[in-house]
């Protein structure tokens, strides 16, 4: 299964992007994933800019989503909602459909319960709106890793509920 993983942080190699990484680490051999960081690079979309041609960024992006089986957007929670570099990145891809009937596993990735909530609804709203596949979605908690020098060290059930949740889309 090729796999697209999707940093939705407006930081520079987030936490999200190191849970990523340990996702990817976790896989089986016949799985291939690429995590995708950089969101904050992607020029602010507009109609105007869209009619003016979509730039080469975001046209890779846009074929990495759909090349890939599977989806995976981990995402921190900003005041309440997802990150404006997501929601950016998720109105580049509205009108061009990469996301319809796309398989999506949403993941929030935040420092305690119960953050990540409002992201998660946020997020699963714009992806239902643009008809992606969603079979479950996953809140995660940094207090459920262990986490030194940015790498991200998952436990057995927190690995086991990664794989049974990717596993829903095999």
């Amino acid at each position: 299964m090729k796999i697209l993983g999707i940093a939705a942080s407006a930081s520079k190699s987030s936490s999200n992007y190191y849970l990523l990484k340990a996702i990817e680490d976790l896989l089986s051999s016949p799985d291939e994933m690429k995590v995708i960081e950089g969101l904050e690079d992607f020029e602010l979309f507009s109609p105007l800019r869209l009619e003016k041609g979509v730039p080469s960024n975001i046209l890779d992006f846009k074929q990495h989503v759909l090349e890939a089986d599977l989806v995976l957007i981990a995402t921190p929670e900003y005041t309440h909602n997802i990150p404006a570099v997501l929601k950016n990145m998720l109105e580049w891809c509205t009108a061009s459909g990469e996301f319809a009937q796309k398989a999506v596993l949403p993941i929030t990735f935040t420092p305690h319960e119960p953050r990540g909530k409002y992201a998660m609804i946020s997020l699963l709203g714009s992806l239902q709106t643009m008809k992606a596949k969603i079979e479950t979605q996953l809140p995660l908690y940094k207090t459920d890793v262990h986490i030194l020098d940015h790498q991200i060290e998952l436990p057995e059930d927190i690995r086991e509920i990664i794989e049974t949740a990717i596993n829903l889309y095999r």
